[in-house]
């Protein structure tokens, strides 16, 4: 019998901490054992824990650890199509098959998710607006419900569940394996246009005149600057750079192992204000050219993870990441965001600007065609929520959403109007778990689930 282990756990934004029972299971039997044992009321997985608030906690209940289901079940080097456990990680994934020619052809932020937490958030990345989510590229999985039954999901197999599972954080069940369809690259480096915009309204027009020719498209904002400046902006658009346009001398698909920078403790809470952050903002955009540059995969998708801990930076509180998307004719909304943020005393370290494509059918899945910005806020106070709830409604009154990957304040009415599929998605977590075996701190929070 696999035993738990109480423990306190948190997300990346290390807000909140809750305390939970964590079992390590390491393949679908032991799983199985668990849900079975009776044990716990209730269980949610939890993989790499870089989803930022509560989606992957359950507060005095079960948590299952996935990251030992970690093998590689099979690789077609003719298609491109990767079967493996849910446990196995970005990082896995590049490391052996970037060497060989193939790349993902979705990605967050960061290398260090698992495929089932990827799937279970419908992760997306720069390239949203031409190529959707990760969903766009799962091609299958094997999903293990409530009651211990190991089903096959996929666009023509319980395709209800697949869209319940797709983006549903966890409360349909255990993803145990997923196919999907790598994409063939000739190098790991990519051509990137770097180009300032000396506000919002220029950032979103370099947008519209180039998301047709870039792959790859984010911007970075001064989440500071107001004014005729308000939303001034870095932007970094890109596509991939083959093999011969590379300097002589660099290996297209090598590897490169780079020094790696550590946050060795909690930076204290006056560390990031408004003044510090300003002065990096002003460096930032003053020191970045309009210039064209080969980059590093590394350096292109992953700047952050090459700070080990880098959340510390946040200090003991922690932080919240806030990502919210707004519809094109919601465009107004994300300048009041803006304005908002600017004008109030809560700076952002961290502001990110991508422009998103149409929607899927997953019914909790967070992308709409639009304008997508997420923000990094460190928490000082209760105050912060209040303020947070306040943009929910700014957001709600524009028609857009925020990102469940990264929340940890929402109210359940307001997530009620964000998510119109809402219901849907209850029938089906209702008709195959009655009795919400599958249950988290978010699911409770929101309401999708009884206290």
């Amino acid at each position: 019998m696999i035993k738990p282990v109480k423990t306190k756990l948190a997300g990346w934004g290390n807000y909140p901490v809750e305390e939970g029972f964590l079992f390590r299971p390491d393949n679908g039997r032991d799983v199985l054992e668990i849900l079975q044992s009776g044990l716990q009321n209730n269980y949610i997985a939890f993989g790499m824990g870089r989803s930022y608030g509560d989606t992957p906690l359950n507060k005095q209940g079960g948590v299952l650890l996935t990251t030992q289901l970690n093998r590689i079940l099979s690789f077609d080097e003719t298609t491109g199509v990767l079967e493996c456990e849910a446990g196995v990680t970005f990082e896995d994934i590049i490391n052996v098959f970037l060497p060989r020619g193939y790349f993902l052809p979705v990605t967050p932020g960061t290398k260090y998710v698992t495929l089932g937490g990827a799937i279970a958030n419908d992760v997306h990345g720069k390239n949203h607006h031409l190529d959707g989510c990760v969903s766009s590229f799962i091609l299958d999985f094997k999903l293990m419900l409530a009651s211990g039954e190991i089903i096959d999901c996929s666009r023509e197999h319980n395709v209800d569940i697949f869209w319940a599972t797709i983006g549903g954080i966890g409360l349909t069940g255990i993803i145990l394996s997923a196919r999907i369809q790598l994409e063939k690259v000739e190098s790991a480096y990519y051509d990137v246009l770097y180009e300032k915009a000396p506000n919002i309204e220029r950032a979103l027009e370099l947008f519209a005149e180039s998301d047709d020719k870039y792959k790859f498209s984010v911007a970075w904002i001064d989440c500071l600057a107001r004014g005729s400046s308000l939303g001034k902006s870095v932007l970094m658009r890109g596509n991939y750079a083959p093999a011969a346009s590379l300097r002589s001398g660099i290996e297209p698909l090598k590897l490169k192992n780079g020094p790696k920078l550590a946050i060795p403790f909690d930076f204290p809470s006056f560390a990031l204000n408004n003044l510090s952050i300003k002065s990096f903002n002003t460096l930032y955009y003053g020191v970045n050219k309009n210039v064209r540059k080969t980059v590093y995969f590394d350096s292109f998708f992953y700047p952050l993870d090459s700070i080990y801990k880098w959340n510390r930076m946040y200090g003991k509180k922690g932080f919240v990441q806030y990502q919210a998307v707004f519809p094109p004719e919601g465009k107004e909304g994300l300048i009041q965001m803006l304005e908002r943020l600017s004008s109030s005393n809560r700076s952002s370290f961290l502001a990110v600007l991508k422009t998103s494509g149409e929607q899927n059918p997953g019914l909790l899945s967070f992308p709409k065609k639009g304008y997508t910005l997420a923000l990094d806020i460190p928490i000082k106070d209760e105050s912060l929520f209040t303020f947070l709830h306040e943009l929910d409604e700014l957001v709600i009154r524009y028609g857009g959403r925020v990102y469940l990957a990264k929340d940890s304040e929402l109210l359940p009415e307001h997530f009620a109007e964000m998510y119109p599929r809402l219901k849907e998605f209850r029938a089906i977590k209702d008709r195959i778990d009655p009795n919400h075996i599958f249950s988290s701190s978010m699911a409770r929070r929101l309401g999708i689930v009884e206290e």
